[in-house]
């Protein structure tokens, strides 16, 4: 189909184009930007003066629950409620059941969301077999089923010998590892930062040294096995400068970090709603801090979602016997321009942390507007407001900002040239 947007305001940070321009589509990819191609004659016009045109939002950590816990979601409905959050390409973690460590498990994923057909997913394969830190996965075989990166989530490798062996054999064939940092021993039993908020609320506490003591190791195996590492999640502002100093001595190293750290503390839990209860946890206004200044920078070079839907009864408990996770994916763009409204970032590095950033992390055919590039972007109005939940798309209600409105509306969200949301 050929395709015609007017008047809208494109950012597309990759190439630093910034201003008003006429887009044209064709056959899934950006035929042109400006002038009208000789004999182009679109089928379908969308008037989108008022809106700003940018590339579809790069999501790294979207769990879809699918295969094995379809009560919490599936492939369908999370990747419908990514479309909606301006989302046109995401990662699913390997936290399936069964785990994502065969090319079966992968080719399933990708059959069904093409199926779905909201938007591109890229699946992150297991490091080791059923994550269990002991043998490494068939790596190869996954990447030639699609996975574009590997990792063991929070579950630690029982020694650092087994981790060494695993990152060197993935740095063999070029292969990207995602990292979490959590080490298992001093976050053990924990359920909040470690802190003044745990202590008053009587919580168990989670260190920040659970962070950088594991980034510590990872990074110096990193180093030691020149592997290519993407760090996930984020949470302590030393953790940040950690990997700034990592990449500043050349380091193949980048990161992310959840969106919700970048708006919430630790001082959420006052009221013990389960709906705080997160892993890694939320921590204190500095380390806030610190991780704002690093993603102003470009040290955090990703927003990502770490969308974990869940069922109500998983929330349902006493705080501790709840599951950990927020559901957000659908207001990913919505609650990322608070961060422009607040005047932390400037609406062109907002929008390069949640497509560019992401997408060159994990090497992803995407979040660019170039002509050729594939037609994958979100039409979004800035002057326009969305309250939280008022639709809902996801099957995971667990999200703490419902009822919120938030700055922003996604109007329109387009993968290969085809609407597949449309507000």
């Amino acid at each position: 189909m050929r395709t015609h947007i007017l008047g809208a305001r494109l950012i597309d940070p990759a190439s630093g184009h910034d201003g008003v321009a006429d887009l044209y589509l064709e056959d899934g990819r950006i035929k042109a930007i400006g002038a009208a191609p000789a004999g182009f004659d679109a089928e379908h016009r969308i008037d989108a003066h008022g809106l700003v045109a940018a590339p579809g939002l790069v999501d790294l950590s979207v769990a879809l629950r699918e295969p094995g816990y379809s009560r919490k979601g599936s492939i369908a409905s999370e990747t419908l409620a990514a479309a909606a959050g301006g989302v046109t390409s995401l990662c699913c973690p390997p936290l399936t059941r069964p785990v994502l460590d065969t090319p079966a498990v992968a080719e399933l994923i990708l059959d069904r969301a093409r199926e779905a057909g909201h938007c591109k997913v890229f699946p992150i394969g297991a490091l080791t077999k059923n994550l269990a830190g002991e043998q490494l996965a068939e790596l190869v075989a996954l990447r030639d089923a699609g996975c574009v990166a590997f990792g063991n989530g929070l579950t630690n490798f029982p020694s650092n010998r087994n981790l060494r062996r695993a990152l060197e054999y993935a740095a063999t064939f070029d292969l990207t590892v995602v990292l979490h940092s959590q080490d298992a021993d001093l976050a053990e039993g924990g359920l909040a930062h470690e802190g003044p908020t745990a202590s008053f609320l009587g919580l168990p506490g989670i260190p920040e040294s659970a962070e950088t003591v594991a980034l510590a190791r990872n990074l110096l195996l990193v180093e030691q096995s020149g592997v290519r590492a993407h760090f996930s999640q984020l949470t302590s502002a030393r953790g940040a400068q950690m990997i700034g100093e990592a990449q500043a001595r050349g380091l193949p190293v980048t990161a992310d970090v959840a969106l919700y750290q970048l708006i919430l503390t630790d001082e959420a839990l006052a009221e013990f709603s389960s709906l705080y209860h997160v892993q890694p946890p939320l921590r204190t206004a500095a380390d806030r801090a610190g991780l704002r200044e690093a993603l102003k920078s470009g040290v955090i070079s990703a927003i990502s979602s770490h969308h974990q839907p869940h069922e109500a009864d998983a929330k349902l408990a006493p705080f501790g016997a709840t599951e950990p996770g927020i559901s957000s994916v659908e207001l990913l763009l919505p609650l990322a321009l608070t961060l422009v409204q607040d005047s932390l970032l400037d609406l062109p590095t907002l929008i390069a942390r949640l497509s560019n950033g992401p997408a060159a992390a994990l090497r992803l055919p995407a979040g660019s507007l170039r002509v050729g590039a594939a037609a994958d972007l979100v039409l979004f109005d800035p002057a326009a407001s969305t309250l939280a939940g008022e639709a809902w798309r996801s099957r995971g209600a667990n999200c703490p900002f419902l009822g919120h409105a938030l700055p922003g509306a996604v109007r329109y969200t387009l993968v290969d040239g085809h609407v597949c949301y449309q507000a």
